[in-house]
């Protein structure tokens, strides 16, 4: 009996090991593997480097569910948390099916398909791998055929388990004017936060972005390092959890802060993307993994030419006519840029804006500044040259507008309480198909009714707060999600009519900075800061995730640099400007003609080039970054000194990413007129002594002085 009773035991051992199940979504570099376990639920069994031969990765043994469910015996932050029709608050989930559909030699598409045993509930995780590029996009689906709706009070995007002996973590955050700082951390026992709870502008505080490393602090070419971000124009929140045996467990995706969320019969939840790249040797292959994957698959139209532009504000802000506005379209055909663009001020009548309290929502042009209208400035822009854009904020409203009067219905307000203002307006309600309307319909009159307009700033200038949605009613829970969706409705629309216009995303700076929103835009504004010493920290933090072609970069009189070291700057991101051209001395346009001329001709090293954040300005009283073609042929090198001492001394720069074989010339380039260079570089250089033995490029050390350097195979 015993033997037998030992036999029984064997098979069923056997047959739960036949049964097992191996999933793997892999990368070039990367592999994420899952298995089931003998209760047959998805486990996550690896993830790191891709290891040879490619199955000695099920050696690693692991028992951490995948998708962590709440109520069960699980003690862990769960990544999905629901009450049923019948009050049970659990959620079991098991392994039923995976497809894998490979779409083409780069993309493939896996889903695995998890259901409860007891309760019709389904989870779906979906994941795309982009081989190339070293980048998964992971989502859930969750849905139900219960008779009534389900709550539903957490719901992450993704989880990922991780073991390591230390975890350090990187955030992104900061404030207006001071976006994208960073700041490294090791993380210790218990929980740690990174989120949002701002609504319309949530990345104002806080970055949805992150890096995390694993045994010692990343650099920028060695360690190993998980890079990761949110697909949501929204709330957000990264939950770090190390637990009692130091394991670490990630869950990323929507915040629930507020926003239970009623889950009808047969509707299915679609979580946003949680986006990560894995790199072991460093966060620059972290970085350019991004780059790469977003210039091809993240942000539309990314390998088509943007348009370099002068902005009205800092020269008129509100206070203008049509004009003083076509004097300055002279200004922008003399400077040699694409197009110019009008900013705030342009519209409403019966309260005119002519400062941020009165017309925002009444998108009429102001007969007094624009007596002849839109279309009339279009075409006084092209007969110079020049094509036309101009700025809408078309989600929010000031109550000293009529739309306010006509319909205090469509905005987000507590009842009973005071309004609270923040730049004097309100947020409109995008969860109501009315307002979505609305919105919409502001985007396609104005284009429609002024043919030629080549370009729209799209800005959002206040967070959410007394927030409450009339048209919701019961289910308030809702609203944050719901908004974000609303948007998203809106902007499908305007790309289905005009899905090539250029649109900048704007949010009074960073405050929407996510490739949630870059599907729908060409570029974003990193912040309202333009000055050149202080964008440099702000355009390194952005370079983490975003490529230069996504960040608008405007020369300004911001800051005490030089118009060089600002123009320096901007040529580092999508070029334009916002200052006075007609102020500029002979030598100042000469030099930005000039400047523009370059950008023209290095702007797509600099766009689709590798970036190797050489010196960082975290680190050095210095920032040296460097673009290099992808035939490594080419590369440009921004040289930046700042705040440096008297008699500091630097060490040579070490360039990177060119072919050792290969000799190059270097030469300094966008000089201020009636300058020479001060660095000695009249040779030839072998690539492998450029990048080992390096360039002295501080002959001098000068405080706030830059070099563009750019670099040439014979």
């Amino acid at each position: 009996m015993k033997k037998l009773l030992i036999l029984v035991l064997i098979l069923i051992s056997g047959s739960s090991f036949a049964q097992r199940q191996l999933i793997r979504i892999a990368t070039r570099n990367m592999s994420l593997l899952y298995s089931t376990n003998n209760q047959g639920r998805l486990i996550q069994q690896y993830l790191g480097a891709k290891l040879q031969p490619e199955n000695a990765d099920t050696l690693n043994r692991s028992g951490q569910e995948a998708y962590v469910t709440a109520g069960l015996e699980s003690l862990l932050e769960p990544a999905i948390r629901m009450v049923h029709n019948d009050g049970n608050p659990s959620l079991e989930l098991r392994y039923v099916s995976h497809n894998v559909t490979k779409q083409d030699d780069n993309v493939t598409h896996t889903t695995i398909s998890l259901k409860d045993p007891v309760y019709p509930v389904d989870v779906i995780l979906h994941f795309e791998s982009f081989y190339n590029e070293d980048v998964v996009k992971a989502w859930t689906e969750i849905k139900h055929q219960e008779k009534k709706a389900l709550r539903m009070t957490d719901y992450s995007s993704a989880m990922l388990h991780f073991n390591a002996e230390k975890y350090y973590l990187t955030q992104f955050h900061g404030d207006w004017a001071s976006e994208a700082k960073m700041e490294e951390q090791p993380l210790t026992p218990g929980m740690k936060i990174l989120d949002s709870k701002l609504g319309s502008r949530a990345n104002m505080y806080m970055s949805p972005m992150f890096l995390l490393s694993f045994d010692k602090a990343v650099t920028e070419n060695s360690g190993e390092v998980l890079a990761g971000t949110l697909a949501w124009t929204g709330n957000f929140r990264f939950a770090f959890e190390v637990d009692q045996l130091n394991a670490l467990h990630i869950n990323a995706g929507i915040n629930p802060y507020a926003s239970d969320y009623l889950l009808q019969p047969k509707e299915v939840f679609t979580t946003p993307a949680f986006i990560f790249t894995w790199s072991g040797t460093g966060k620059g292959a972290a970085s350019r993994n991004f780059h790469h994957w977003a210039i091809k698959y993240g942000i539309l139209d990314g390998q088509t030419p943007r348009l370099t532009l002068l902005n009205n504000w800092e020269a008129t802000g509100m206070d203008f006519n049509q004009e003083r506005l076509t004097e300055l379209f002279g200004g922008a055909a003399k400077l040699g840029v694409d197009l110019f663009l009008l900013d705030d001020g342009w519209f409403a009548n019966k309260y005119p804006r002519n400062a941020d309290n009165a017309g925002l929502g009444d998108w009429e042009p102001n007969k007094t500044k624009l007596p002849d209208g839109l279309g009339y400035l279009v075409k006084a822009a092209e007969k110079q040259g020049v094509k036309f854009g101009i700025w809408l904020e078309p989600e929010m409203v000031n109550p000293k507008s009529e739309l306010y009067s006509k319909h205090p219905d469509w905005i987000l307000r507590l009842p009973n309480r005071s309004e609270h203002y923040y730049r004097n307006q309100l947020v409109l309600d995008l969860t109501n198909p009315a307002v979505q309307d609305f919105v919409f319909g502001i985007v396609d009159k104005t284009l429609s009714d002024n043919p030629g307009i080549a370009y729209i700033k799209w800005d959002c200038n206040r967070m959410m707060t007394n927030t409450y949605s009339p048209y919701l009613k019961e289910n308030q829970s809702q609203l944050f999600v719901d908004f974000v969706r609303g948007f998203y409705k809106v902007m499908d629309r305007v790309r289905a009519k005009y899905p090539h216009l250029p649109i900048m995303l704007c949010s009074g700076g960073g405050g929407r900075t996510d490739y949630g929103a870059m599907k729908y835009f060409t570029e974003f504004w990193p912040s309202d800061n333009t000055d050149g010493l202080e964008r440099i920290y702000i355009q390194y933090g952005y370079s983490h995730f975003f490529p230069s072609i996504t960040m608008a970069a405007h020369v300004t009189n911001w800051g005490k640099q030089s118009l060089k070291f600002r123009t320096d700057v901007a040529m580092m991101g999508k070029l334009g400007y916002d200052i006075k051209v007609d102020a500029f001395t002979d030598k100042e346009m000469q030099f930005s003609q000039e400047a523009v001329k370059t950008y023209n001709r290095l702007r797509d090293i600099i766009w689709y080039g590798d970036l190797y954040r050489i010196i960082s300005p975290y680190d050095e009283d210095r920032a040296v970054f460097q673009y290099v073609a992808p035939d490594k042929k080419k590369a440009v090198v921004f040289n930046y000194l700042m705040n440096v001492r008297r008699k500091e001394i630097f060490a040579n720069v070490k360039l990177q990413g060119l072919d050792p074989k290969q000799q190059y010339t270097v030469k300094e380039i966008n000089l201020f007129p009636g300058t020479g260079s001060s660095l000695k570089l009249n040779q030839s250089y072998s690539g492998d002594f450029l990048m080992n033995v390096g360039l002295n490029l501080v002959p001098r050390a000068t405080a706030l002085t830059s070099n563009v350097l750019e670099v040439t195979a014979l």
